[in-house]
Parts: structure tokens; sequence; C-alpha cells
């Protein structure tokens, strides 16, 4: 069976050829841009690629607008971040071309950072939403950021064995300013939920994030790189809930100036 790769991407001129050249082998491969003004576009238009333009108004929204400009049944999705592997290749033609094949399947990541390859962490593996299914198999969930899925058919999921490589970040300014931004949408996010922050939930969930990746899921074999990774979470956590807690207006304003004029003539200006 035919299939569709699709690609997401904002502003990844430097990430989008690897992920392009990496699903070359697809029946179509389609990159959803949200406006790039760095050249991603035109990239993936000279390495073959189909780019349509969807406005950001989240992740869950972007995704499921992207399933509307694919042509086959087989859809499997790819970040700018991510390279599919000849391995991952290879298991995904021998799925879609079996008719029996279950509809919806996680692939499992491999993450590269800080020039090794992270085993423990809590990023392998490491799955996401699904990323090859049959078209109308399911649908994404609309939040802003680490959006879910809805599966609109019965069978189980599936796991597939070969791992495709995931490139987070090209280097620590961008794995700052992802986080910043990411801890911004999940805010937002956890606000739409009715949630509350505080700066004790800020410190407290932030702790409690770093001991998972550092310690629970082993971060700590990964050397610098996972202390890195723990860290960054506690960050990222800490700073999703302080934004939280200005979302819920309770940070005081400062007091207010009000026009400021000379002071009267023979009056003392420190009275």
């Amino acid at each position: 069976m035919p299939v569709s790769a699709y690609i997401i991407a904002f502003n990844e001129a430097d990430k989008i050829e690897a992920a392009v050249n990496s699903v070359l082998w697809a029946d179509e491969v389609v990159v959803v841009d949200s406006g790039s003004t760095d050249g991603t576009a035109e990239r993936a238009t000279a390495l073959g690629a189909r780019v349509v333009q969807v406005p950001f108004e989240g992740f869950g929204r972007l995704r499921n607008s992207a399933l509307g400009h694919l042509s086959h049944e087989w859809i499997f999705s790819l970040d700018s971040d991510e390279r599919c592997t000849p391995e991952a290749r290879d298991e995904i033609l021998r799925i879609t071309a079996d008719p029996a094949s279950l509809p919806v399947w996680l692939v499992p990541r491999r993450n590269w950072f800080l020039g090794r390859w992270i085993r423990h962490s809590g990023w392998y593996p490491d799955f996401r939403q699904p990323q090859l299914f049959r078209r109308g198999s399911m649908r994404y969930t609309e939040e802003p950021v680490h959006e879910g899925y809805v599966l609109l058919q019965s069978a189980p999921l599936a796991r597939m064995r070969s791992a495709i490589w995931q490139v987070p970040f090209k280097n620590l300014a961008e794995a700052l300013h992802k986080a910043n931004r990411y801890s911004s949408l999940g805010a937002e996010k956890l606000h739409a939920r009715g949630k509350r922050g505080s700066m004790p939930k800020a410190i407290s969930h932030g702790l409690v994030a770093f001991f998972r990746h550092y310690v629970v899921k082993l971060g700590f074999l990964d050397g610098w790189a996972g202390f890195a990774i723990a860290f960054s979470n506690l960050e990222g956590t800490f700073w999703r809930y302080a934004k939280l807690t200005e979302l819920d207006g309770r940070y005081p304003k400062p007091p207010p100036s009000p026009p400021l004029g000379r002071p009267p003539a023979g009056s003392s200006a420190s009275s």
C-alpha cells in the first residue's frame, strides 16, 4: 500500500533536509509549514517534498490539519528533528504491505544529545503518539503542546521494533529556547484545564521532575547528558507552573506612575 509521510516544521532550515531525505522512499512527502522565514519551505521543495502552509494554533490542531493534505491510506508522521532509519523504513514497508496489519503503530526513537546516544533518562525507547497509522484509525487531541490521540478503531495499539532517530537540539541554546516555548504552551494547557499555579508548586513539581528523570529513569547512567536532561526537566517544569501562576493573575502589578511634572516654583522638591 502507498504511504504518505508528513513532517511539521517551523524555521527548521538546518534540520529539514535530513528529515526529508530520510523519507524519500515514501510515495508522498508533505512538509506542513507554519510560515517559516528562514528558507525551510524552499529547501523542502527543492528536495521534492510538497509544502503546505498551515497557521500554528497548537500542535494538535496542526497535526489534524496536516491529515487533510495527505493522499494515501497509510500515514507516517515525522518531526523535523527526526530521521527515519533504513531498519524503520523496511519495517514500515512490511507493515503497510500486509493487509492484516494492525492499523496504529507506535515507533521507538533513539535520541542523540550532547554527543552521545541517550540510553536512559526516559528518552529510550522514547515513544510519542503513534507515528504510523491507517487513515481514519486515529485523530489527535487539540492541546497546544504534548498533544494526545484518540483511537477511532477497536484494534489494539501495536509497536514497531525498529527505531527512528531524533536529534532534538543542535546546541544548548536551542534547548533553552525550546524549553521556554514549551513551558509557555504547557502553562496555557494547564490554565485551560482550570489548574492553578503557585511558586511552591513550581518548586516541588520541578524537583519531582528532576528526581524522576535522573534517578527513577536512570539518567545518572547517561553521564553529563543525563544530568542536563534531568535539570532541563526541572527548569521547564518550574517555569511552566511559574507561568501558570502569572496566567492566574496572582503576581501583583507595579504601583501606578501618575504624570510627574516639575514642582511649583518656590517649593522644595524633597518635601
